[in-house]
C-alpha cells in the first residue's frame, strides 16, 4: 500500500518525489551559494540603479572580501551583527559576508527611531552595526552593552584581512535575530537558523518555479524578511538575479521591468494597489508570476489586477517566525482571498479556529526569552500563529483574523500597545485605543480612539506627538476622539465595538 501524499506535493514541480525531498540537503544558504558562484561566476546576480550589474564572481568577491574584515576587527560566530541600511549592493555583500562567516544578523528598520533602536541593541547585545545614518549609528553605540561597538558604513571600510574557512554553519546553527511584536508591546527577538532560512528558500524555489532565467524586482527592503528571507535570499538559492530597486515607486518598477525584462514580483498589497491604479498597469502582464505578501490582499486589486494584466496573483502566507507557511498554488487555481495551501515541508492544523504549523521553517524560539518561546509552542512542536484561519472545501486557508491584536499596515507589524503607551504619555489623553481599520491601500490604518482628559487637543497636534516619536508604519493615521471606551464586565476594552467619525 502506498504512502499519502503530503497535501504540499501539489507544489512540487514534475519528477519531484515528495518521499525524497529534503530541504536542507544543502546544509546551509552560504554553502549552497558558493556552489552557484564557483558552477558560473560570470552569471548576472544584483544590480542596483545607478550602479550596474554585479556578476556572481564580483558578489562572492566582496562578500569574501568584507568577512576577511570583520575576522581582523575581531568578530567570531556567533556574534551579533545589527543591520540597518537601504538596499545596496554593498549591503547584500556585507550580509552575506556576516553569514558565511557565522555571525548572527539583527536586522533593524530604518525608520525605528532612537527608543526602538535602544530595546533592540540592548537586547542583542551586538558587538557591530552596519549603518547607513550616522545617527543611527550614535544610538546604538550609546545602548549597546559591553565594549565599544564597531559602527561601519555597508562599505564595511575596514583593514583587509585574510578571511577564515568560509561557508562552514550548518542547519542548526543561528544567522539571524529578526524582531517583531510580541504580547507586552515590547519586539522580541525571533531566532532563525540556518536551516530555517535555506528551507524557507527551497520551499518557494520549488513551488513557484524560480530559476536561473528569473529576474526578480526586488523594492522591498533588506531588514524585512520578505524583502531579504525570500527575496536575497531565494535569488541566491535558486541561481537567479534580482534588480534592488530602493524605494517603491509604481513608474520606476514599471521601468525597470521593462529594462531588465523582469519576470518576478514581490509586493505587499500597497504596492499592488497602486499598480492596479496605474495607467501602466497592463505592463504587469510580461512578468511571469506577482506574488503578494505581508498582509491580506483584497479581492478587489486581485480582480482589477486579473482584468487588466491576465496575472491571477499568487497571494501566500508567511510570518518573521516561520518564513514562508502556505501559497496559492503556481501551477493550479489561485483562491482570491485564501493564501492557499502548505508549503514543502510544512505542516498545517486548526486548534480552534488559531492556525497552527510545525516544519523545518519554523524558528526554535525568542532571543532569551524561554516564557514567550514555552507560551508559542503547542504539544508536540506546533508553532502558535496568533492568526485564525479556515480552510475552505479543497484545503485552502483563509486568514480570518487574528487572536492576537497585531495590525499589519503596509506589510509592516505594528503592535498596538506600544502606540498605546506612546499616546498616554501626552497630557491631553485620558485612555487610548489603538485598532487598525481596513485599508484597499495598506491592508490596515494604525487608527487611534482618544479619550481626552479635558478639552480635546487639536488633533494634528496629537498625531505630531506621535510622529515624532515613532517609526513612520507605526504611527496613527486616524484619530477618533470619544467620551468613553467600550468595556466589558471586568473592564476590558472592546476594540471591535470602536467606531466613529474621524477628527
Amino acid at each position: 500500500m502506498s504512502e499519502r501524499r503530503p497535501a504540499w506535493a501539489v507544489h512540487l514541480p514534475d519528477g519531484v518525489d515528495p518521499a525524497a525531498l529534503d530541504l536542507l540537503a544543502e546544509r546551509s544558504l552560504p554553502a549552497a551559494w558558493a556552489r552557484r558562484a564557483a558552477a558560473a561566476p560570470e552569471r548576472p546576480v544584483l544590480f542596483q540603479p545607478g550602479r550596474g550589474w554585479w556578476a556572481r564572481a564580483e558578489l562572492e568577491e566582496a562578500s569574501r572580501r568584507v568577512a576577511g574584515r570583520l575576522h581582523r576587527a575581531g568578530l567570531r560566530a556567533g556574534d551579533r551583527v545589527l543591520s540597518s541600511a537601504g538596499s545596496s549592493l554593498e549591503l547584500a555583500a556585507a550580509h552575506l559576508a556576516a553569514l558565511r562567516l557565522g555571525l548572527v544578523v539583527v536586522p533593524v528598520n530604518t525608520a525605528y527611531r532612537e527608543a526602538e533602536v535602544a530595546h533592540i541593541a540592548s537586547d542583542a547585545e551586538p558587538r557591530a552595526a552596519v549603518v547607513d545614518d550616522g545617527e543611527r549609528g550614535a544610538w546604538m553605540r550609546r545602548v549597546a552593552p559591553g565594549e565599544p561597538l564597531l559602527v561601519v558604513g555597508p562599505e564595511v571600510d575596514l583593514p583587509d584581512g585574510d578571511a577564515p574557512e568560509l561557508d562552514g554553519a550548518g542547519p542548526g546553527d543561528l544567522a539571524l535575530i529578526c524582531y517583531t511584536s510580541g504580547t507586552t508591546g515590547k519586539p522580541k527577538g525571533a531566532m532563525l537558523t540556518h536551516g530555517n532560512l535555506l528551507a524557507g528558500a527551497e520551499a518557494i524555489r520549488l513551488a513557484w518555479r524560480w530559476g536561473e532565467d528569473d529576474v526578480l524586482l526586488l523594492a522591498l527592503p533588506l531588514f524585512h524578511i520578505h524583502g531579504l528571507g525570500n527575496g536575497l535570499h531565494g535569488t541566491l538559492l535558486a541561481g537567479g538575479a534580482a534588480v534592488l530597486l530602493p524605494r517603491f515607486d509604481a513608474g520606476e518598477l514599471l521601468d525597470a521591468a521593462r529594462e531588465h525584462a523582469a519576470t518576478v514580483l514581490f509586493g505587499v498589497p500597497t504596492m499592488y494597489a497602486r499598480l492596479a491604479a496605474s495607467p501602466r498597469v497592463a505592463e504587469l502582464r510580461a512578468l511571469r508570476v506577482l506574488v503578494s505578501g505581508s498582509a491580506p490582499l483584497p479581492p478587489t486589486v486581485f480582480e482589477r489586477l486579473a482584468e487588466a494584466t491576465g496575472q491571477r496573483v499568487l497571494e501566500r502566507y508567511g510570518m518573521t517566525e516561520t518564513m514562508m507557511n502556505v501559497s496559492n498554488p503556481y501551477e493550479g487555481e489561485r483562491r482570491p482571498g485564501t493564501v492557499g495551501l502548505p508549503l514543502p515541508g510544512v505542516e498545517l492544523r486548526l486548534d480552534g479556529g488559531e492556525i497552527l504549523v510545525r516544519g523545518p521553517n519554523v524558528f526554535p524560539g525568542y532571543w532569551r526569552n524561554p516564557q514567550a518561546t514555552a507560551e508559542a509552542f503547542a504539544e508536540g512542536g506546533w508553532f502558535r500563529t496568533g492568526d485564525l484561519g479556515s480552510l475552505d472545501e479543497a484545503g485552502y486557508l483563509r486568514i480570518e483574523g487574528r487572536s492576537k491584536e497585531l495590525i499589519i499596515t503596509g506589510g509592516y507589524n505594528v503592535y498596538p500597545r506600544e502606540v498605546e503607551e506612546l499616546l498616554l504619555r501626552h497630557p491631553a489623553v485620558a485612555e487610548v485605543a489603538v485598532v487598525g481599520t481596513p485599508s484597499e491601500e495598506w491592508g490596515e490604518t494604525v487608527t487611534a480612539f482618544v479619550v481626552p482628559a479635558g478639552a480635546p487637543p487639536d488633533p494634528e497636534e496629537l498625531l505630531r506627538f506621535a510622529a515624532e516619536r515613532l517609526a513612520g508604519f507605526k504611527r496613527p493615521r486616524l484619530l477618533h476622539y470619544v467620551d468613553a471606551l467600550p468595556r466589558n464586565a471586568l473592564g476590558k476594552v472592546l476594540k471591535h465595538q470602536l467606531s466613529g467619525p474621524a477628527r
